[in-house]
């Protein structure tokens, strides 16, 4: 089932599906009469197919792209085509076979998927059109909203003729995410016929360079996806940070970190990379942490490309920031945003939090460090002292308290193993301390869970990391991912329906092709993959791959200046290769996989085993952990055979608690909770009338301090009913009532959210129901977020609360302060009417 927007309503639609296209064809031709901004695709398919890619392209490529390429086009043909109205429609089935138009008798309408996100424009043929049509596009299962800054924040309009064909323009650049699209037909006169219904796509000619191809098929399918969205944010001259036109699709100099890291290993487009730092770098978008950023992004594209005369460039750039950063450190200085996460002050609310201060100093550490690695590898060894001396300054501030970390969270914890300067016993502690909690591991949004991946891997921890990357990035596979989300819960599978509209929130209305999400593809390559570069431009390069007890087969190939580096593994046979371009060398790193190496031959020569490790081995081969590493492997390439001895462990796994337990819903109570709910007290949202202001109705428990709430306004819909969805001024359920609510502020940007703050007394069990209706059966679609308010965890599943006009109760329970956060999904907003207190 579909909801459809129509004249600023909610209408249920059941949609019949006729699978009209099975198979996708991509179509090279241009068959519009429109006249479209950029030229047709010259690529040509010769590359391998991927079948864990979504890219339509992912086979297809150019001759030699650059930075200076335009964009170019392409025509998508439907993957599926359903109606409402089956009557109305004749030939759906046919368009499977291409056997023409589609034959319009009445109204109704198409509903067309197109089978994965693509950044693009809808448009269809017809020589007989008459009456009214508008059309519609989505990432997601219903025509698509957005906040208030947009050009056309609803995405649905009247479309543009152009000769026989129609296109639907909802931007002055054309494309927007489009993933499914619609054709409503309003009225006619006569019966018409639809032709050649497409998507046409614009893309930067790309090629991949790199690739990734594992056991694990929902590994393969992340790091693909992880590119592919990456991709299709490539934009002229610029990285690109959103599909969707909702006021803010320009270039975000944080967000294009994770993106630029993604793009380095899974196209080498060294010239694009550069030319967005350069289109970044006197631009910090208001966001201190995003100067950082960009100073790792310097480091990332300095050690992948060798460009030393970029980097001699921008060394006074980079110490301007570096140097303000240092000015202001430990002096809280106004973060503007360190992320979506409610643990990170939940965007722009409460940017400044000490969770954010906290990670933003750990990363003015890690850059500092960074740039002193920089200048110490062009001979700049008193510029790399200065920020050398900067980090060891702090980092001895630190330890004046031995316990420095005990008040870190997951995020700063994160950022300061990553600056590389805490010990192993610091680790081990802050593992203990933030990192063993499954649910607690998981960021709200895929850029700052790559930091978190990226910890893990510092502390050894790949099982770990690989359970969070499914949770996070294989959960929005689970939901129908194509391109990788702005934000996420992996409880949405639960709460909703695969490719549903998702919850907005502290972020606006939520992008579902969101590039900063591809720091996992980044991530795969260098940690699991195993190859990353030791000296710019990967002179000199390490193979050390981290398989955890999951990966068994691993192969792929990693783009450097010098030509692709080619690996592969499998453990099970201990087989390993690697192909050396000319000119660079590599130390091979051979895991021992929680298992005893018994023998090992290079190249069909018996280099390890027992009697050669007593006896003196070759001085290039040394033992390292739980590795056995070749140093210094020359060009060409390379066999290893490995004989192990014993069984190797399987990672258990641990289980993602949430402490509340389980939510229940009731549907039946409607307002008459006295005898039920509130036996401890209870508040009623606007629901009185106090001159000129709407005030609660509060009658609170003695174990309920204070409640406040943020970002909400209130309205009173009635007064005196006898409605019985209107809740009671009381437990005993007496009438006439009242009945108002909070509500979010839709469409302001970032005001799809409110959040309820309630200071219980610590330490004894408590329920909590809240009460909501949908008063004027606005089709109003809301989800709920329940935090922890002291350390801003997630203590419960999402909860997604629909067609509540006739009032619908979520009962929690838990043993402290709370927060509640509403978010819109559908609808004019999202309400809250009542709470209501018991000791369970």
């Amino acid at each position: 089932m579909i909801l459809q927007l129509r004249n600023s309503a909610i209408l249920l639609i059941v949609w019949l599906s006729f699978n009209a296209c099975q198979n996708q064809e991509t179509v090279f031709a241009d068959p519009s009469s429109a006249k479209q901004p950029y030229s047709t695709i010259t690529a040509e398919n010769s590359g391998p197919d991927v079948t864990a890619s979504p890219d339509p392209l992912v086979a297809w490529r150019w001759e030699d792209p650059r930075a200076t390429d335009e964009l170019e086009v392409y025509t998508l043909k439907p993957v599926n085509i359903t109606t409402d109205q089956p009557d109305s429609f004749e030939g759906l089935a046919s368009i499977e076979d291409g056997k023409g138009p589609i034959l319009v008798k009445g109204t109704g309408d198409l509903m067309i998927d197109f089978g994965q996100v693509n950044a693009a424009w809808l448009e269809f043929d017809s020589e007989d059109f008459n009456g009214r049509v508008e059309m519609s596009i989505s990432e997601y299962r219903e025509p698509a909203i957005l906040n208030a800054g947009a050009q056309h924040r609803i995405k649905t309009l009247e479309p543009v003729r152009y000769g026989n064909t129609y296109r639907l323009e909802l931007n002055d650049k054309l494309y927007e995410g489009v993933r499914y699209g619609w054709i409503h037909v309003r009225s006619q006169d006569a019966p018409w016929h639809i032709d050649k219904i497409r998507l046409v796509c614009q893309i930067k000619p790309t090629n991949y360079n790199g690739s990734f191809q594992s056991n694990n098929a929902d590994l393969n399918r992340i790091w693909y996806t992880g590119a592919y969205g990456v991709k299709l944010n490539l934009l002229e001259d610029f990285f690109g940070a959103i599909l969707m036109e909702r006021s803010d699709r320009f270039s975000w100099t944080g967000d294009a970190y994770t993106s630029q890291a993604a793009s380095l290993v899974a196209f080498g487009n060294y010239d694009f990379v550069l030319t967005n730092l350069h289109h970044t770098a006197e631009q910090d978008n208001g966001i201190f942490s995003y100067s950082m950023y960009w100073i790792q992004s310097l480091m990332d594209y300095y050690q992948y490309t060798g460009d030393t005369a970029t980097l001699n460039q921008y060394i006074e750039n980079a110490r301007f920031k570096l140097d303000r950063a240092y000015k202001h450190y430990g002096t809280d200085p106004t973060l503007s945003f360190y992320g979506w996460d409610e643990r990170l002050g939940a965007g722009f609310e409460n940017s400044s939090c000490r969770e954010s201060q906290n990670a933003y100093k750990m990363l003015c550490i890690d850059s500092w460090l960074d740039f002193a690695w920089m200048m110490e590898s062009v001979g700049r060894t008193k510029l790399a002292a200065v920020y050398e001396d900067y980090a060891k300054e702090k980092i001895e501030e630190l330890r004046m308290n031995p316990k420095w970390y005990m008040d870190f969270g997951i995020h700063a914890a994160s950022d300061a193993i990553n600056a590389g300067f805490t010990t192993e016993e610091e680790q081990k502690a802050m593992y203990e301390l933030v990192f063993t909690d499954r649910l607690n591991r998981i960021s709200y949004s895929p850029f700052n869970q790559y930091f978190i991946i990226c910890a893990l891997a510092r502390m050894g921890r790949f099982d770990e990391a690989m359970e969070t990357i499914n949770d996070c990035w294989g959960g929005q596979l689970k939901y129908g991912a194509t391109t990788f989300f702005e934000v996420f819960r992996p409880s949405w599978n639960q709460a909703l329906e695969p490719n549903a509209a998702p919850p907005n929130n502290q972020c606006g209305y939520t992008s579902l092709c969101h590039p900063w999400g591809g720091g996992v593809v980044h991530w795969l390559t260098e940690e699991v993959l195993g190859v990353k570069p030791v000296k710019p431009g990967f002179l000199e390069f390490d193979f050390k791959p981290h398989p955890g007890s999951g990966i068994n087969q691993l192969e792929g190939e990693v783009p450097t200046p010098a030509g692709n580096i080619q690996v592969s593994y499998n453990i099970g046979e201990g087989d390993f290769k690697i192909e050396i371009p000319e000119g660079l060398k590599g130390d091979i790193w051979i895991p021992e996989t929680k298992r005893s190496i018994i023998e090992i031959t290079m190249d069909g020569k018996l280099v390890y085993n027992l009697d050669l490790k007593e006896n003196g081995w070759s001085e290039t081969i040394r033992e390292y952990g739980e590795y056995i590493c070749f140093q210094n492997v020359e060009e060409g390439s390379h066999s290893f055979h490995v004989i192990y001895e014993g069984e190797r462990p399987v990672y258990g796994g641990s289980a993602m608690v949430y402490p509340t337990g389980e939510v229940v819903v009731d549907t039946e109570s409607s307002g008459n909770w006295g005898g039920k709910y509130g036996s401890d007290g209870y508040l009623l949202c606007a629901n009185q009338n106090a001159g000129d202001t709407i005030v609660d109705l509060r009658s609170l428990p003695p174990y309920v301090k204070e409640i406040s709430y943020s970002m909400q306004l209130g309205m009173q819909w009635i007064a005196d009913t006898d409605d019985p969805r209107a809740p009671s001024a009381g437990p005993g359920n007496e009438f006439p009532r009242n009945a108002g609510a909070i509500y979010t502020q839709d469409p302001l940007a970032t005001l799809q959210t409110m959040t309820v703050d309630i200071q219980l007394l610590q330490g004894v069990q408590h329920q909590i129901a809240l009460y909501f209706v949908d008063w004027d059966d606005a089709g109003r679609r809301l989800a709920v977020e329940m935090f922890d308010l002291e350390n801003k965890r997630l203590i419960a599943p999402v909860q997604v609360v629909s067609d509540y006009a006739d009032g619908k109760y979520l009962v929690f329970q838990f043993d402290g302060p709370v927060r509640f956060r509403i978010n819109h999904v559908r609808g004019p907003n999202a309400t809250l009417s009542g709470i209501f207190f018991d000791t369970p």
